[in-house]
């Protein structure tokens, strides 16, 4: 089984690799830092590429409700919590 920890760093690398992030290695990821506007400064459409990936990756479907979506993408952090609680893979 794997660790919160461990979720946390994978879902830092789906970040990176998703986004292409060249300039950012995964560890630099701050876990409770904002992803949007503050933070890794990510827009709508890298939302949309991660919520492909987390599916992907995970089996976690991210619907069209922008309210639970802004949660989700809060953080690392609560992206870890979703895919802990809901993930099929």
């Amino acid at each position: 089984m794997q660790t919160h920890e461990s979720l946390i760093a994978d879902i830092k690398a789906l970040i990176v690799e998703v986004l292409a992030l060249e300039d950012i290695r995964p560890d630099e990821i701050e876990t409770d830092a904002p992803l949007f506007i503050e933070g890794l400064g990510l827009d709508s459409i890298d939302a949309l590429e991660l919520a492909m990936g987390l599916e992907e990756k995970y089996g976690v479907v991210i619907t069209d409700d922008p309210e639970r979506n802004e949660k989700i993408f809060a953080s690392v952090a609560a992206l870890a919590d979703l895919v802990a609680t809901e993930r099929i893979r």
